[in-house]
């Protein structure tokens, strides 16, 4: 059997193979239930097992403390840009951080419900770094303070989430940690809240992570739909509506492959972070020494999922651009088109993407230089 090609996609994005290979046989009857997981009623038993399985292993993959809930959603990171003022900001003070495009976003949804402040911004950095924690303007009778962990389009991402307490403020904290969930663990003394669409580093579209201090459930406006009430999904087991049956199921076969994951003599968790550190480290260091290509981003904030690159100088044309893509495709990188709104050429390198593939992006892009520089 041939060699898959390897696929960069910022999501919906690269799932194991080992995982897909199992849904195909899974696919009309599963577990000799006589029916395939589409099929099933969620509150049937069978797909109760599959639910409250993923939720365990999704709970010891990243250590979440019995005081937190895990609630599966639906409507992706976007709609909880929504959900989370709805809940959280009890029509008060909201302050963001905004360290990219998607914190960008979040502060203008959360703008509907509660009064923004923008505590810091990116773009005083040219959009290149986090600006210092202790440069943030927070405010004392904030209901939370958001931020992006990981920004997928600028590739910035937060090596070390902040202690707001040691910044003089007691708002819970509340992070989107679509794009580099379960990619390194999570440090839950600083979080209240964190949510994330799956498509990104998971599973399929569809799915949406809510993990949630219990004394934060209780709280939402009289506007919110009942639907996205997260007290009313607790208490429904995630079972208020229908929940996105399939998508549960994947990601938990995902959950599944990371527990099992081995490398360099690590498991788990801990493999999975190693190996990513490994490929990034990879990535990066072959930027840098290009006289061809280059990442913008501040080393210490770079991200270790997402990873934007441009032609330098005179050679960033939209000719030259086109004509690394096409050449990419041909050789089965997949995927490496830029975002509409910062151009370039982008490899988002997650949990799925081997070592093996992004070897062979940094060979690809040696040998574009040598042709092309």
């Amino acid at each position: 059997m041939n060699r898959r090609p390897f696929n960069f996609s910022a999501g919906p994005a690269a799932l194991p193979e080992e995982v897909l290979q199992q849904v195909a046989q899974e696919m009309l009857d599963w577990h000799g239930s006589g029916m395939s997981v589409m099929e099933m009623s969620h509150r049937g038993k069978e797909f109760v097992s599959i639910c409250e399985q993923a939720e365990a292993d999704l709970r010891e993959l990243l250590a979440v403390p019995p005081q937190f809930r895990i609630l599966f959603m639906q409507g992706g990171g976007l709609a909880e840009n929504a959900i989370v003022p709805l809940n959280l900001s009890r029509g008060g003070k909201v302050d963001v951080v905004v360290s990219g495009s998607w914190s960008r976003k979040s502060a203008q949804e959360a703008g509907r419900y509660a009064d923004v402040r923008i505590a810091a911004d990116a773009r005083s950095n040219g959009q290149r770094a986090i600006p210092a924690a202790a440069e943030w303007q927070l405010r004392g009778d904030a209901s939370y303070v958001h931020l992006c962990s990981n920004e997928t389009i600028d590739g910035l991402e937060f090596h070390e989430l902040p202690d707001l307490k040691a910044l003089g403020c007691d708002a819970p904290l509340v992070i989107d940690f679509s794009s580099h969930v379960l990619s390194r663990p999570v440090d839950w003394s600083r979080v209240g809240l964190a949510f994330g669409g799956a498509q990104k580093n998971i599973g399929p579209a569809g799915l949406t992570l809510v993990i949630i201090r219990e004394d934060l459930l209780g709280h939402a406006l009289p506007i919110c739909p009942s639907a996205f009430d997260y007290k009313t999904v607790a208490e429904a087991q995630s079972m208020y509506n229908t929940p996105p049956t399939f998508s549960i199921y994947v990601a938990g076969l995902v959950f599944q492959w990371l527990k099992r994951f081995e490398y360099g003599g690590k498991t788990g968790l801990a493999a999975i972070e190693q190996r990513n550190i490994d490929k990034a480290t990879l990535l990066y260091q072959a930027l840098d020494h290009s006289a061809l290509f280059e990442n913008r981003v501040a080393p210490d904030c770079r991200s270790r999922m997402n990873v934007p690159f441009y032609l330098r100088g005179t050679h960033d044309t939209p000719e030259l651009n086109q004509a690394f893509l096409d050449e990419a495709r041909e050789r089965q990188l997949l995927q490496l088109k830029g975002h509409k709104s910062v151009g370039g050429m982008r490899a988002s390198i997650y949990n799925a993407m081997s070592l093996e593939g992004v070897h062979a992006l940094v060979d690809f892009l040696k040998d574009f230089e040598t042709r092309h520089g």
